[in-house]
């Protein structure tokens, strides 16, 4: 008898804790686990803004998919473009470019979100984003790179373009991203013997009326008063209106020249969630509160791409924000409903209480709200770092990020720029791959053959 193939697409906090729990819970005859991922490994992407700043080495957020010691999942090298739930089959480019199709019995969407971008002149090329690793690493050897080549120019209007930093979002990974580069180049700039600190600007825009919301009023403004108090200009109410290689044009009107521009500002699901051609609330799949997808038959949607409803806010109407501790526990929700599905049992809805935010700005500066409580300071420092600590799948990672916090505090950075984004910088797009998805008749027509009657 041919045992059901579970396949999973999306190797994040979701895609992830879903396959570790049906490998424990499934015997190795009860099923056949796959997972669709570019990458062998999760990135923990909450620590990126300190890959970025340097503080952690990209290896240390970066868990091999393989360290496992239940580890039975085959691993598929490459990005789900479509999917065509009447025939059963997930479209998949491997990362050879190689278009190669895989069918399933029971299908677990996680492919995550990209970075949400608007219809702005010049943003996709000359923007950079902070959602993959690349990134992060590109951007701290851009960053540095700026200061290196301002300390060897004569001249001051390039110069002041270099030392122009400007960061677009003012939510958690914006906020992050413009404290932890902020510190970066403050450090830096010590090294650099023709330049003052006072030369360097750094700019973090929002449309928004207030920084990070979610917060409350008074953590938000505890957090845009350290950010200030170091010297990053916050505008609120203001974002980009036209982007170049050497000015940005913001707009309430002004014009900066700036070499960097950093946009966070927000995310949208996979583009992959377009290819079903099913409903969507904000972008994202309807899903029920099983996690399940109306109307195709063994599909499943979690994470930041599925439209979870928020049983604990009382109602279907609110949808869970897309937050690894709601990842986390959806991943082992949905998997105990596969589980279920597979041996005839009933599947049990998704409920989650949040658990509070964490921020940290670099240093000894963070903001924090577990269970509801304020926190700034180094007690809020504690309470995320230490949260992130304990989130780390292995022992491994949670050595490695250790290691290179208590190294970082005492020996600081030694401000290297790798040389690995030496060429040309990639796109946005590029970078995370969201010009490779078909479209839903692009899907119907590879998959023709495949389909069945109905």
């Amino acid at each position: 008898m041919t045992r059901p193939r579970i396949l999973v697409v999306g190797a994040g906090f979701a895609g992830v804790e879903c396959v570790r729990r049906l490998e424990r819970k499934l015997s190795p005859g009860e099923a056949d686990i796959s997972v669709v991922t570019p990458n062998s490994y999760q990135l923990y992407l909450p620590l990126l803004p300190q890959v970025a700043s340097g503080v952690l080495t990209p290896q240390s957020i970066a868990v091999s998919l393989r360290r496992s010691s239940r580890h039975r999942t085959r691993i598929v090298p490459g990005t789900a473009i479509g999917i065509d739930t009447r025939a059963k089959v997930c479209v998949v480019r491997k990362i050879t470019g190689e278009v190669t199709d895989h069918a399933y019995d029971h299908l677990v969407l996680a492919p995550g979100s990209v970075t949400r971008t608007f219809d702005i002149p010049g943003l996709l090329e000359h923007a950079r984003g902070m959602k993959t690793l690349a990134e992060a690493a590109y951007l701290r050897d851009h960053v540095i790179a700026q200061l290196d080549l301002a300390d060897a120019s004569q001249d001051e209007a390039e110069r002041s373009a270099r030392l122009c930093f400007v960061v677009v979002g003012g939510g958690y990974a914006g906020t992050e991203t413009a404290a932890c580069l902020q510190r970066l180049t403050d450090h830096a700039v010590k090294r650099y013997p023709r330049l003052d600190r006072r030369q360097i600007s750094w700019h973090l825009l929002d449309m928004a009326p207030r920084l990070m919301p979610e917060l409350g009023e008074s953590l938000g403004q505890a957090a845009l008063d350290i950010l200030r108090r170091r010297g990053i200009e916050v505008s609120l109410g203001v974002s980009v209106a036209k982007a170049g290689p050497e000015e940005l044009t913001l707009t309430d009107g002004r014009v900066l020249p700036s070499r960097t521009l950093i946009w966070t500002a927000g995310v949208a699901a996979s583009p992959l969630i377009a290819t079903l051609d099913a409903e969507t609330e904000r972008g994202r799949l309807v899903v029920t509160p099983e996690m399940t997808v109306p109307n195709a038959p063994g599909v499943f949607a979690l994470g930041d791409a599925a439209a979870v409803p928020d049983l604990a806010k009382g109602g279907s109407a609110a949808i869970c924000p897309p937050t690894a501790q709601h990842a986390l526990r959806q991943g082992r929700t949905l998997a105990d409903n596969v589980i279920a599905s597979l041996r005839d049992r009933p599947l049990r809805p998704y409920v989650h209480k949040d658990l509070g935010l964490v921020v940290d700005l670099g240093g000894t500066d963070a903001v924090s709200k577990p269970l509801g409580i304020p926190l700034r300071g180094i007690a809020a420092q504690a309470v995320a770092r230490g949260y992130h600590w304990s989130a780390l799948r292995t022992n491994v990672a949670k050595t490695r990020v250790m290691t290179n916090w208590l190294l970082n505090a005492v020996a600081g950075d030694d401000f290297v720029r790798t040389g690995f984004q030496s060429g040309r910088p990639p796109t946005l797009r590029e970078f995370e791959r969201t010009d490779r998805y078909l479209t839903p008749a692009q899907v119907r027509e590879h998959t023709q053959g495949l389909r069945t009657a109905d």
